[in-house]
């Protein structure tokens, strides 16, 4: 239940929340913007230009003063049982959005580079805001990512504020940075780039979620902090909407603003033979 004490603030069950993610994915498919032959249509929309207009990256990957960031890497995101899957689970899908994070995590734990992750987490006096931006409404609704206390972990397992199961090997490793959460989109307004300045760390590969929101804030602050950045785009992903891709928004400006847009495939080789 809601703990705000603002009358107009509704809060929904998980139940009802993911029973709308599906109404929601319907919807959504019934509409022009991902109607037709899908596949072809989103293969030329993601595609890198024929010929681009921007200069290559010079980028080169330091081992020893970098880190692999995860924004997001949870259950309320990434998987079917999140209260988002109904919006952001055909881009999660189409990506292989889980199965790239964890070759990322995998290669920079055989590396032995930092790796952090910075999560999103609600409070109860989260609840009490009194402006919000339209997906941060939606979020505090749906009861995303909400835990009970900033020092209480009661019903935090499995829960959707949870690691997806399959990254808890590498995250509750006792060496991974676990930063504060995150509590709107970008790490401003938690300690990522202070633990990553104390480890000598200036160059970040970027992944996790969501590609538009989260990730690309992550990437635009890591940036204007003077971090080298390089976003690996098939381990991210986005929510499609009538009102836009996500995950086309976020390209067009990983493109445009990082220091590297690279494949997992890419990024794996490169952190490999780095080694």
């Amino acid at each position: 239940m809601c703990t705000c004490n603002d009358p107009n603030h509704s809060h929904i069950s998980r139940r009802d929340a993911l029973r709308a993610g599906v109404a929601l994915t319907a919807a959504v498919a019934a509409t022009p913007f991902v109607a037709g032959s899908a596949a072809a249509q989103t293969a030329d929309r993601y595609a890198d230009p024929a010929e681009p207009a921007l200069p290559p990256s010079d980028m080169k990957l330091d081992l020893s003063r970098a880190a692999l960031v995860v924004t997001d890497p949870q259950i309320d995101f990434l998987s079917p049982d999140g209260v988002t899957w109904g919006v952001v689970g055909q881009s999660v899908t189409e990506h292989d959005t889980v199965a790239n994070i964890e070759r990322l995590f995998k290669a920079a734990k055989a590396a032995d580079i930092t790796v952090a992750v910075s999560p999103h987490y609600y409070y109860p006096t989260d609840h009490g805001w009194k402006f919000e931006g339209a997906l941060e409404k939606l979020m505090h609704k749906i009861g995303m990512f909400d835990r009970p206390g900033a020092l209480n972990l009661d019903g935090f397992e499995n829960s959707g504020a949870d690691w997806m199961p399959q990254y808890k090997q590498y995250i509750n490793d006792g060496k991974t940075i676990i930063t504060s959460p995150h509590k709107v989109y970008g790490n401003d307004t938690n300690d990522l780039s202070l633990q990553l300045r104390k480890r000598g760390v200036n160059q970040v590969i970027l992944s996790g979620m969501s590609a538009n929101l989260c990730t690309e804030s992550h990437m635009r602050e890591l940036i204007e902090k003077g971090f080298e950045v390089a976003v690996v785009k098939d381990a991210t992903a986005a929510a499609i909407l009538p009102e836009g891709d996500g995950y086309l928004a976020a390209l067009t400006n990983f493109r445009y603003i990082a220091n590297a847009v690279w494949t997992t495939q890419e990024a794996v080789q490169l952190i490999g033979s780095a080694s």
